[in-house]
């Protein structure tokens, strides 16, 4: 059963984050459908996704079109009820319910002063005082999730659950904008950026297109806070030791180098990808691994 995501720009577009989190963090297989964000490509690819005007836009497996990615979460919540999108206990549940519905329509300051953009790291960000008043509702919700975990770990409310992926794009602006919070509300965010799910993400982000100018700011750069990647680069010669590519079973057309060795992709987004963040993808780990 494979669905289908309409999304933007996935190093800038947060919506099309969260949408695709409630899919690929939760084992649910998807097939996305890429837009470039203020181009003529969203209008054509949401033709398939009618009447969709924004993305993410989900079609699900049986044709059933799905708009917002609230409805994504609660309509994959109720044909997949052992994917664990929502926690199972009732107050958690709640709770998680809650403070996804906020981040959904509120955090204008946070949303307009900080766009996401997985393809920088700023040392240094102006935080005025409405973008403060919503760096502190976020410690506020965080802290009232964390009270009614079950369990313990790094997530809101113990498992992680659709409410993470909720957060993932604010984790992730706090990344890039270097944002003054706690020490708690930065262990969570370190959370979010070594999440498998959002580590695949952000290499593809790194390599699905140019960049959109309007999100660079003229701010001095840092590295990004997240998991170090295994260095590695493109060639154009070498033996792979995989005949065949990685992801795709298809013929090698494109290599990369890690470490002295060389595998092999079928297409230069496989590879580029993977350069991006080698160990993010458990095909690569499983080749790596392997001496």
């Amino acid at each position: 059963m494979i669905h289908d995501l309409a999304i933007g720009d996935r190093a800038y577009s947060s919506w099309s984050l969260r949408g695709w989190l409630l899919f690929d963090a939760f084992g649910l297989s998807v097939r996305t459908h890429l837009a470039r964000l203020y181009s003529d490509d969203l209008p054509r690819i949401l033709r398939d996704f009618a009447p969709a005007r924004t993305v993410p836009a989900a079609r699900l497996a049986d044709g059933t079109v799905v708009l917002e990615s609230l409805a994504i979460a609660e309509e994959l919540a109720t044909r997949h009820p052992d994917a664990g999108l929502w926690p199972a206990e009732a107050r958690a549940r709640s709770v998680a319910r809650s403070i996804s519905a906020e981040m959904h329509a509120g955090f204008q300051s946070l949303r307009g002063q900080c766009p996401m953009n997985l393809r920088a790291s700023y040392a240094d960000t102006p935080v005025d005082d409405a973008l403060r008043a919503d760096l502190d509702r976020l410690e506020t919700i965080w802290a009232w999730a964390r009270d009614a975990a079950v369990g313990d770990g790094p997530w809101l409310l113990g498992d992680y659950s659709a409410a993470d992926a909720f957060f993932a794009p604010v984790a992730a602006r706090i990344a890039t904008y270097n944002l003054p919070v706690s020490d708690a509300a930065r262990s969570y965010v370190a959370a979010q950026l070594a999440h498998p799910s959002f580590r695949r993400w952000k290499a593809m982000a790194a390599v699905d297109g140019p960049d959109q100018e309007v999100y660079r700011r003229g701010w001095p750069l840092r590295p990004w806070p997240g998991p170090a990647p295994l260095p590695a680069h493109a060639v154009d010669e070498g033996t792979p030791e995989n005949a065949a590519c990685l992801y795709s079973g298809r013929p090698v057309t494109h290599l990369l180098e890690a470490g002295g060795r060389i595998f092999g992709f079928c297409n230069a987004f496989c590879r580029d990808k993977t350069v991006a963040d080698p160990l993010a993808w458990p095909a690569f780990a499983t080749a790596w691994g392997h001496q």
